[in-house]
């Protein structure tokens, strides 16, 4: 028993400092996490919140789970593009990830407090490529020709794919004097509701796959630095690990910030009932999936989301009244905004960390 006592004593002595240098990343992560919750929460729920299929205070739990289920089973791919894609893993130190997500975090924290669902993963790529930039170590292949073409060109495909279905498919319907109430009749509602539901659940999931590595991707790297853990089965044990410590902080951050970009998105953009909630949320999480599970693009599923609704909202309203929308220009605003100041945050920062000595 004394010898179990000693070598567990000896073991924290050992791990002690260590643990200590990370602890402060760790940290930010798990806020980054909340960040990103309150973020995420509109892209994956808005539809079915907007047709009032769920309540606001479901929606954390089950959101939370789905996210957590999506990074464990479909999340390596981006977090390898976020520990090591864009930066090299070995630059990956104690004071680059604490500089990278706290950028990021306090510019999600803006966008949060303003309300508007952001873009996590333009956020995240620009403060990486800003440390990488000025440590002159950017894979500007992966960044230019892979990852910067995909926020073009899915949010474009997002839109017509809904535009074409809501032209095509709902208003034919309704011209022939099927409204919404006839065609979803008491009968079928359950069925509408529970797949409007399971749709939702397939958004968060494919967050899970691709946002989680936003704040998962840099720290599993600079834990392997730490422990001297350069193999790739021994790096996916950290990947893994570092997911779990991140996840769950996505229901936590839909729980404080969820319901005001919920309303935002779900209520105010357009109005829209069951059958576009579904398509909306299909078509969305099922482009951030094909990034995430190909070659682990971090992509923006607030963008495809939003690109998605508006698709719907033109073919019911027209382009017009839709552009007229407030809240639409907010986006488009923030959208710029919140990026710019990720990239230039951590410019500053890693700049001020190499004056003064801490690199």
């Amino acid at each position: 028993m004394n010898f179990l006592f000693i070598t567990i004593f000896n073991l924290q002595s050992m791990f002690s400092p260590l643990l200590h240098q990370l602890l402060i990343p760790y940290i930010i992560a798990i806020f980054l996490a909340i960040m990103m919750g309150g973020s995420g929460t509109a892209p994956a729920f808005s539809a079915a919140f907007g047709a009032n299929v769920l309540k606001k205070s479901f929606i954390p739990g089950l959101f939370g789970l789905m996210v957590f289920l999506g990074a464990i089973i479909a999340g390596k791919e981006t977090t390898n593009t976020m520990g090591k894609g864009l930066l090299s893993q070995e630059m990956m130190s104690f004071t680059v990830v604490s500089i990278i997500l706290f950028s990021v975090a306090i510019s999600l924290l803006i966008a949060n407090l303003a309300g508007i669902p952001q873009s996590t993963s333009q956020s995240t790529v620009l403060s990486v490529s800003a440390v990488a930039v000025y440590l002159n170590s950017l894979n500007t292949d992966k960044l230019f020709l892979e990852i910067i073409p995909t926020w073009f060109i899915l949010p474009i495909i997002s839109f017509f794919l809904s535009f074409i279905i809501g032209k095509y498919i709902y208003r034919p319907i309704k011209k022939r004097g099927y409204t919404q109430e006839r065609f979803l009749n008491t009968n079928l509602k359950p069925i509408w509701n529970g797949l409007l539901i399971l749709m939702s659940c397939y958004v968060a999931f494919s967050i899970g796959a691709n946002n989680v590595a936003n704040a998962a991707g840099p720290i599993a790297s600079m834990t392997a630095n730490e422990l001297n853990i350069a193999g790739s089965e021994n790096f996916i044990v950290i990947i893994l690990l570092s997911t779990l410590i991140v996840a769950p902080s996505f229901a936590i951050g839909s729980s404080v910030f969820g319901h005001k970009i919920l309303k935002n998105t779900g209520k105010e953009i357009v109005l829209f009932g069951k059958f576009e909630a579904i398509i909306i949320a299909f078509i969305s999480a099922s482009l951030l999936l094909f990034a995430s599970l190909t070659k682990g693009i971090p992509t923006s599923l607030v963008q495809l989301n939003v690109a998605a609704i508006i698709g719907i909202g033109v073919a019911k309203l027209g382009l017009k009244k839709i552009l007229k929308k407030t809240k639409v220009k907010k986006f488009f605003i923030m959208w710029l905004i919140s990026p710019i100041v990720s990239f230039t945050l951590s410019l500053v920062l890693i700049f001020l960390a190499d004056k003064y000595g801490f690199l």
